[in-house]
């Protein structure tokens, strides 16, 4: 049977550990690595799209990508326990007008025993923000270890 390490229970290291693969997935901006996490059956809520199943995802986050230009983000660990691990996130982007936006969330995740996400349910507000009030400026890709963490950044 696949399985994506670290696996629950989880503790503090392994939680941030899983968060940070996390962000590194979702900031290479390609479907076909980050869907590979989660489970063939996999149940999501983003916004009003409730994606079921790593094809669904996949096609999400493909339209997402193509939407969401330019897209850096930062999650940061908020709280686990078990299989579960509760996460903050703020990730900047522009529309195909220019227009940069900052998007701030929240995620449950739950895992299967091999360390795959099962359940992820996300809560996401926009802000439209000026190019001048970017914060997010590392070549597209990882976010280096170095760069300011949400905490760190005020957000």
């Amino acid at each position: 049977m696949e399985s994506r390490p670290p696996v629950p229970p989880f503790t503090a290291d392994t939680a941030a550990q899983k968060v940070r693969m996390a962000e590194d997935a979702w900031n290479s901006r390609d479907p076909g690595r980050v869907v590979q996490v989660y489970t063939e059956d996999t149940r999501w809520r983003n916004r009003a799209e409730f994606p079921v199943g790593r094809e669904q995802v996949r096609a999400f986050l493909q339209r997402k990508w193509e939407r969401e230009l330019d897209y850096r983000l930062i999650k940061e660990l908020w709280a686990f326990g078990g299989p579960r691990i509760g996460v903050r996130f703020a990730y900047e982007w522009h529309d195909a007008a220019g227009q940069w936006w900052r998007s701030y969330g929240n995620e449950n995740w739950e895992f299967n025993a091999q360390g795959l996400m099962e359940r992820r349910y996300a809560s996401i507000n926009d802000l439209q923000i000026s190019a001048q009030d970017r914060l997010f400026h590392w070549p597209l890709g990882r976010r280096p270890d170095d760069h300011a963490s949400l905490s760190a950044l005020g957000l």
